[in-house]
C-alpha cells in the first residue's frame, strides 16, 4: 500500500462527518427553541426537569453521551445493537446535546430583547404567536448569531468523536488506516480536512451574518 492510498476511503469518510454535521444542526437548532421553551416554561416541574437535562448534556462529555445513547438499550433493556444504530446513535447523542447549548443561547438573546418592545406589539393588537415570530424570534437569532457560530465551529471538530462507537466517519478511518500503516500520513490528511471544513463553515457563517446584519432592526 501507497503512502498515500487511504485518501479514496477517507473521502468517503468525509461525506459521513458532513452528515453528521448537517443532520446535527437541521435537528438541534429547532429542538433547541423547545428546550427553551420548557427551561422558561410558567410549569416549575417542566422547567426544572429541562433544566436539569441542560445541566446534564453541558456537565459530561459529549463522548460519554454519545456511549449511552449507543450501549444505552442494550444495557437498560437488553436490546440488540445492530452496526446501522451506530448512525443514529450518533445523530441522536449530538442533537440532544447541542440542542442544550442552542436553548442556553436563545434564553440570553431573548433576554436581551427590551421588554418594551412586547408591550408596544400588545398595544398594536398582535397576538403573541405573531410577537414571537414576528418580533422577537428574529431579533433573538441576529442577536446570538456569533454565539451560534462558534457552536458550528466547534460541531465540525466534534464530529470526530464518533470515533469512540467506531462509526466510520472521517477521524474513525484515519485512525484505522494510521494503526494499520504505523504512519502518520493518515492524520495528517484528516488534519487538512477538518482545517479546510471549519474554513468553509467559518466563512460561510461570516457572509450570513453580513447578510442578516442587514436587515437589524
Amino acid at each position: 500500500m501507497s503512502d498515500w492510498s487511504f485518501l479514496p476511503e477517507l473521502a468517503l469518510g468525509s461525506v459521513n462527518s458532513v452528515l453528521i454535521f448537517v443532520l446535527t444542526l437541521a435537528l438541534s437548532l429547532p429542538l433547541g427553541l423547545l428546550v427553551y421553551a420548557g427551561r422558561v416554561s410558567p410549569f416549575k416541574p417542566l422547567a426544572w426537569l429541562v433544566q436539569f437535562y441542560i445541566s446534564v448534556m453541558r456537565g459530561t462529555p459529549l463522548m460519554l453521551q454519545l456511549m449511552v445513547v449507543y450501549f444505552g438499550p442494550y444495557y437498560l433493556f437488553g436490546i440488540q445493537i445492530s452496526a446501522a444504530y451506530r448512525f443514529y446513535a450518533v445523530i441522536i447523542a449530538f442533537a440532544i446535546n447541542y440542542a442544550a447549548y442552542f436553548a442556553e443561547i436563545y434564553r440570553g438573546g431573548f433576554q436581551a430583547i427590551p421588554v418594551g418592545q412586547s408591550e408596544a406589539a400588545f398595544v398594536l393588537g398582535y397576538s403573541r404567536a405573531r410577537t414571537f415570530f414576528t418580533i422577537k424570534l428574529p431579533q433573538m437569532f441576529r442577536t446570538v448569531l456569533p454565539s451560534i457560530t462558534n457552536e458550528v465551529i466547534t460541531l465540525v471538530k466534534d464530529t470526530s468523536l464518533a470515533f469512540a462507537i467506531s462509526y466510520a466517519e472521517m477521524f474513525t478511518l484515519a485512525k484505522q488506516y494510521a494503526s494499520t500503516t504505523a504512519s502518520m500520513s493518515p492524520f495528517i490528511a484528516a488534519a487538512v480536512f477538518y482545517y479546510v471544513f471549519n474554513i468553509v463553515v467559518a466563512l460561510f457563517m461570516d457572509w450570513f451574518e453580513k447578510r442578516v446584519s442587514k436587515y437589524a432592526i
